[in-house]
């Protein structure tokens, strides 16, 4: 059930509506420089923070957080441009690039795969698997924000060339004011001042600095409805799909690592399975109506939560601002200092970094260590997907390889009777060690295999049972096993006769590979 009513309004409507001012303006520059990044025109930048941000901060799981046009989307649309292009016979390529057709031609492709992604999430949420998220160690989600905090903070590098001191002078004064205004009243977010009072002094001196509109010309009309004009065929299908699923993936992926940055900082969960069908619905209908795929943007949801905006109303305020700056606002938004902005991102990367990691690291294992260094490089150096996954794979093998053993205490029963009574998890990863605790050859007549303190959690902890219970048949050996659950009774073959049935067997299911 979407929780809209109860969030629509977060600490008051002063702070929803003032924090979304300056998340609006702040959204320009970044919409544009990912528009720009994958190869399509600023206004279908522009045209998804507007949709997406207004569908995901009405229907959304976390009231506050903000989405758009982000980079590591763009950086996965820009593979699919240049699948395109290489799809296209040099005839048709030439063609297009004459007419000045071609950035409209590999739109099309975009758009479609758009819509897919959105599909793709909303069936994710429709299975509830958003819950998934939680796979994602502690040390990966340091290296997830870390990382992210110095990628923020690297993307404003650009935007300071063939600029002089001023820039450098605006950007220092703009961080000073972000820092120090919360300090007089934090009635009013300090981004906002630091936007007008910034900017009244660059217009005022008509100071030699970057603005807004040096950037790109933002003007437009409002988002109309278009169907993508492809003609559908297994060729052109084979070539979205596969960047369908990745958008979608990495979408969600930044979405729902964000959500669970913003959980931490309001003390408030948010709902996954929602954000997972709100983030589908949004890119369906981007992908209809002109705009990109995108996803929750984790620099302007700290930005949003920073100032106050707490409420859905404040994601509805910056969504509706952003597309009044296209439609009529755009020559004033034209000529805001870009060195505002950078000042604000820059404060943004520095409260986004964790810190707190760095006091925290000293007392990790190594392996938490080393999780935390390679999520926060690869996402600086190569994918957002690619550095969560890796850092999940990394704390999965490190699990696997800490508990990769079974134990066992032995002690007779009579002088013909020897009991292996296990501790640990029995599973692909400790079948080994369990074959090496018996002594099949010298042990008595009668043996007995208690599992009360052990517990079998896949079908190789089965079959490994099933293997030693054949073993004791084939030496002659008679052989009794103890407390395992029932699941696990109706799945061993050769084993299952020997199985005792006790009044207190445990109760847990045994992971199968259908």
């Amino acid at each position: 059930m979407l929780n809209i009513k109860n969030t629509f309004i977060g600490k008051s409507i002063k702070s929803d509506v003032l924090s979304g001012i300056v998340v609006a303006v702040a959204l320009v520059p970044e919409a544009i420089a990912f528009s720009i990044i994958a190869g399509v025109s600023p206004l279908v930048g522009l045209y998804t923070a507007f949709i997406l941000g207004l569908i995901t901060a009405l229907i959304g799981g976390k009231a506050g957080m903000i989405s758009g046009a982000t980079g590591a989307i763009a950086v996965v649309l820009v593979g699919l441009g240049v699948d395109v292009k290489q799809s296209l016979s040099p005839e048709m390529l030439s063609q297009l690039t004459q007419n000045g057709e071609l950035a409209n031609y590999i739109l099309q492709y975009i758009l479609l795969a758009t819509i897919l992604a959105g599909i793709i999430q909303i069936t994710i949420g429709a299975f509830r698997l958003g819950k998934l998220i939680r796979l994602v160690p502690q040390p990966a989600m340091y290296g997830f924000v870390n990382g992210l905090a110095i990628v923020i903070a690297m993307a404003q590098f650009p935007l300071f060339k063939g600029e002089n001191w001023v820039m450098y002078a605006l950007v220092l004064a703009t961080m000073i004011i972000v820092k120090f205004f919360p300090k007089i009243t934090t009635s009013i977010p300090s981004g906002l001042i630091a936007i007008i009072v910034i900017s009244a002094v660059v217009i005022g001196f008509d100071l030699d600095t970057k603005r807004v509109g040096d950037l790109a010309d933002i003007s437009g009309n409002l988002p109309s409805f278009g169907i993508p004009t492809l003609h559908l065929d297994l060729e052109s299908i084979l070539i979205v799909l596969p960047y369908a699923v990745l958008v979608s993936l990495v979408g969600l992926i930044e979405s729902l690592l964000t959500l669970s940055v913003l959980d931490e900082m309001g003390g408030r969960r948010g709902s996954g399975n929602q954000e997972c069908i709100a983030q589908g619905t949004g890119n369906i209908v981007c992908g209809f109506f002109g705009g990109m795929a995108g996803c929750a943007m984790i620099g302007q949801s700290i930005i949003n939560f920073s100032n106050g905006g707490w409420g859905r109303l404040s994601g509805v305020t910056a969504a509706i601002l952003l597309i009044s700056f296209v439609v009529s606002l755009s020559s004033y938004i034209a000529l805001i200092p870009v060195a505002v902005l950078v000042g604000i991102m820059f404060m943004v990367a520095i409260g986004t970094f964790e810190w707190e990691s760095g006091n925290r690291i000293r007392y990790m294992p190594n392996s938490d260590k080393f999780v935390l260094v390679a999520v926060t490089v690869i996402t600086i150096f190569a994918d957002l997907a690619i550095a969560v996954i890796t850092g999940i794979i990394i704390s999965a093998l490190v699990f696997a390889w800490k508990h990769s053993k079974v134990r066992s205490r032995t002690k007779r029963e009579n002088e013909n009777t020897k009991v292996y009574q296990f501790d640990g998890p029995l599973f692909f990863g400790s079948t080994t060690s369990f074959f090496e605790l018996f002594d099949i050859k010298h042990d008595p007549e009668n043996i007995v295999l208690d599992f009360r303190d052990a517990r079998v959690m896949d079908i190789s902890g089965v079959e490994a049972i099933d293997t030693i219970t054949k073993k004791y048949a084939q030496a002659g050996k008679k052989l009794v096993i103890r407390y395992l659950s029932e699941d696990c009774k109706k799945i061993l073959k050769d084993a299952g006769p020997f199985c005792t049935y006790e009044e207190d067997d445990p109760r847990y299911k045994v992971a199968i590979d259908y």
